[in-house]
C-alpha cells in the first residue's frame, strides 16, 4: 500500500483574472497567512517568490493556504507556462525548502467603532473571503472611517478585470446591508 500522506499533488486552475494562474497543492503551503508579491523586490522574505520572480515571464506572486497564485508578464501564454510552474513548485514544495521568512502577524484594530471593525471583520471572514480565495486572491480589512471601509485585494483580485464590479456589486452590497453603520467600501489598490 502506498503512503498518500506524503504524495504531493499540484494542479493549475484559472481565476477570473485573465493574468493570473492558481496552482492549488493537496497540502497546506502557508498557514494562518498570506503574502502578496506584486513586484521581484518585494520577495526579500520569501525564498518561494524569489525563486518564482527568477522566471522570466513571473510577474507576480501570491501565497495563501495551499495555493500559490502567479501573475504573468503580457505575451506569457499559460499552456505553455502551466507545466514549467508545476513542476517547479512541486520540486520545490518536495525538497522542504522555505516558503516565507520572519512573517508577521497582523495587528487588532481598536477605537471608537471597534464593535463595528469587529462586525465587518465577521461579515469578511464568513462571506467574503472563502469567495475571493476560490478565485486565487485574498481581501484584507485595512481601515473603518465614517462610513466608509477601505480594504485591500490581492492576489488575482489585484488587476483583475472585475475587481470593480465584485467589490461594489458584491461586497459593499453585502456589508451595507449586514452592517448598517457601513455607506461604502473602497480598495486600497485598485
Amino acid at each position: 500500500m502506498t503512503d498518500t500522506s506524503t504524495f504531493l499533488d499540484i494542479y493549475a486552475e484559472a481565476t477570473p483574472n485573465p493574468e493570473t494562474m492558481k496552482f492549488v497543492c493537496n497540502r497546506m503551503i502557508l498557514m494562518d497567512d498570506a503574502v502578496d508579491y506584486p513586484t521581484k523586490e518585494k520577495a526579500f522574505d520569501s525564498p518561494l517568490a524569489k525563486n518564482l520572480f527568477e522566471f522570466s515571464f513571473v510577474n507576480g506572486v501570491f501565497i495563501m493556504n495551499n495555493f500559490v497564485t502567479i501573475t504573468r508578464l503580457p505575451g506569457a501564454e499559460w499552456h505553455e507556462l502551466i507545466p514549467i510552474l508545476k513542476e517547479f513548485l512541486k520540486a520545490y514544495l518536495e525538497a522542504g525548502e522555505p516558503i516565507v521568512l520572519n512573517r508577521i502577524t497582523p495587528h487588532q484594530y481598536e477605537g471608537a467603532d471597534s464593535l463595528i471593525v469587529a462586525q465587518i471583520m465577521d461579515v469578511l471572514d464568513t462571506y467574503i473571503k472563502p469567495a475571493v480565495e476560490t478565485d486565487g486572491g485574498m481581501i484584507s480589512f485595512k481601515s473603518f472611517d465614517a462610513g466608509v471601509v477601505t480594504v485591500e485585494l490581492k492576489g488575482s483580485c489585484s488587476g483583475c478585470p472585475s475587481s470593480t464590479v465584485t467589490l461594489k456589486r458584491g461586497i459593499e452590497g453585502m456589508l451595507t446591508r449586514m452592517v448598517p453603520e457601513v455607506k461604502e467600501v473602497v480598495a486600497e489598490n485598485l
